[in-house]
């Protein structure tokens, strides 16, 4: 049988593997559009940053040991661009030619993941003006940070935004964030994204609020961003205002207002013997009860695990996500799961949220450090909805415990009942999550 998989990345390759692991007789052709294949795209701020000393680091398997080591057909600059849905033809063009291509599939994934939004502003092609999403972009900053670069100019303030602020702190630059909202990291409430604002203040990082960036000025370089309300004086820029699902070239696949491929449990479209998986498509969301789309690697890949295993016949179904996430900014680990209240009022929840500060070990046990924690949960029901903590330490513990409840419908009663591992260099006697959903009541 042909498998066709467009997209190289997290989704794509994990797919091919439960291919070739199930179906000893598949024929395994992999379309994707850069050189690069299966790498940590969340590794890039920390390349960046020095932490991570080496690019090649990140790359798990090359196009080449695809093809040596499990017999694949993969593809690189071979960009898909329509698909034949009667005649189960892939079409494209190969950039190392420039001629077109057409492969014949009997099973067919799309997993061409998101792109970045490139905005349309004057001066966004000059020289020291970059978004970051892959390792020529990366490696395109990389070779100007030692040209000189003193001010750097971050545009967003969410993951990416946060995380390559901080890289180039380290470097010793001079940060300057400039955010159209209120606040930074939007995932979570306001009132918890203080504790990263004044994160930034400690660190010399210049936050900007409800600015929104309209150009650059400059020639071959930008030298200033110009927004609504001021100019910011700049060496180089990164632009970092969300993704978008790459899915402009499908035209006969159902996808969302926003451009998600809409898919089931099994990961199949709305078209027979086609199916889709990661940050291209949706993902069903266990809180709100509905398809939701947060493009993450962790969801990136259980999806097209699922989804390869389902094209060669094995059944099995993705259960969905509760929306986790972690993020380190600075000296903080800021983490969260399930609702904010914001995302709660969208989705119609009458609901209550408590906020607890805490130390993230026993208090009288040297090196405890303050724990922040808010917990959303349904009014009526007691329904835990979602959770958010920041601090130095213990953070990720948190998120996970909350993440495993938020999955398995816990109440803030059963929280508290919870039956966690305790010695005072770890935990108190009650657990942070036990002494919040005890504020509850």
């Amino acid at each position: 049988m042909n498998y066709v998989i467009i997209g190289g990345d997290a989704a794509g390759m994990s797919a091919a593997m439960q291919i070739f692991k199930y179906d000893e007789r598949a024929n395994i052709t992999i379309i994707e559009r850069g050189e690069i294949y299966s790498y940590a795209q969340c590794g890039l701020p920390y390349v960046l940053s020095g932490d991570i000393t080496d690019i090649e680091n990140l790359i798990v398997r090359t196009p080449s040991m695809y093809q040596k080591k499990f017999g694949m057909n993969a593809l690189t600059k071979h960009e898909a661009t329509a698909i034949d849905e009667t005649k189960k033809v892939v079409t494209g063009i190969n950039h190392h030619t420039g001629e077109a291509f057409s492969i014949d599939y009997d099973k067919l994934l799309i997993a061409t993941g998101a792109n970045p939004n490139r905005p349309s502003w004057e001066g966004i092609n000059l020289a020291n003006v970059f978004l970051l999403k892959d390792i020529p972009d990366l490696e395109a900053i990389m070779e100007k940070v030692d040209d000189g670069i003193e001010r750097v100019t971050i545009i967003g303030g969410g993951y990416v935004g946060l995380e390559v602020a901080e890289s180039f702190c380290k470097l010793g630059k001079h940060v300057t964030l400039i955010n159209r909202g209120q606040y930074v990291g939007k995932i979570f409430d306001e009132d918890m994204a203080t504790y990263i604002h004044e994160e930034a203040k400690k660190h010399s990082i210049h936050f900007v609020f409800e600015e929104n960036t309209e150009k650059f000025a400059g020639t071959v370089r930008a030298t200033h961003v110009i927004t609504d309300q001021t100019e910011h004086e700049t060496d180089l820029v990164i632009v970092s205002i969300g993704v978008h699902p790459n899915t402009e070239f499908l035209h006969s696949i159902q996808k969302t207002k926003k451009g998600a491929i809409i898919v089931n449990e099994r990961m199949e479209t709305n078209v027979r013997d086609v199916y889709a998986a990661g940050d291209c498509a949706t993902q069903f969301h266990r809180v709100k009860k509905a398809d939701d789309y947060i493009p993450l690697g962790t969801n990136a890949n259980k999806q097209g695990r699922i989804a390869g295993m389902n094209m060669v016949g094995v059944d099995r179904t993705f259960k969905g996500i509760v929306g986790s996430s972690v993020l380190k900014f600075m000296d903080l680990t800021l983490g969260k799961t399930g609702l904010t209240e914001k995302d709660a009022t969208a989705a119609g929840f009458e609901h209550e949220a408590v906020m607890y500060k805490g130390k993230h070990i026993a208090a009288y046990f040297p090196g405890a450090e303050d724990l922040y924690m808010k917990l959303v949960y349904e009014k009526n029901t007691n329904l835990l909805l979602g959770g958010q903590v920041i601090g130095k330490a213990g953070v990720d513990k948190r998120i996970d415990v909350l993440a495993t409840a938020l999955y398995n419908e816990m109440t803030m009663d059963e929280l508290e009942e919870l039956d966690l591992s305790y010695a005072p260099p770890y935990n108190g006697v009650w657990d942070p999550i036990q002494k919040a959903a005890r504020k509850a009541k």
